[in-house]
């Protein structure tokens, strides 16, 4: 049986130090898109009861979205939301063989040879971090 991508839960927490260090680079952070009220890691938070989907993204917004069958549209709403604007940094998994990869993750330049990736307009750099994608992008 391939449990790989297999979990009880499709939230999962920022870790602090990943967080700080993107903050760091990108932040402070405005708004983190889709929370819940023990995880959120900015003052301004969309909790699922919000529907981070349905809100406006403005500012510096943080997004580790859900990593089930939505994780698309928590990509195209980013994507567009850069488009108005908003600089929004992603956490997400590196799923290559998805169609959210390739509509939004893509749209970079180029890609590093890193699990985790921040997007930046056309420019895309490593981040030392595993597992995961980070995409921001800034219209």
């Amino acid at each position: 049986m391939n449990v790989h991508f297999s979990s009880k839960t499709d939230m999962w927490a920022t870790p602090q130090d990943t967080f700080d260090a993107l903050a760091a680079e990108f932040g402070p952070f405005d708004l983190d898109v889709c929370a819940t009220p023990e995880n959120a890691k900015c003052p301004r938070y969309y909790t699922r009861e919000d529907d981070g989907l349905a809100q406006p993204w403005t500012g510096r917004c943080w997004m580790n979205p859900p990593y089930g069958r939505t994780i698309g549209l928590w990509m195209k709403k980013a994507y567009e939301e850069s488009q108005r604007g908003a600089l929004v940094v992603c956490l997400v998994p590196a799923r290559t063989d998805t169609a959210w990869w390739h509509d939004y993750a893509m749209k970079a330049n180029t890609l590093p040879a890193r699990a985790v990736e921040v997007w930046r307009g056309c420019e895309l750099r490593a981040v030392p971090e595993r597992g995961s994608g980070i995409c921001e992008r800034s219209g």
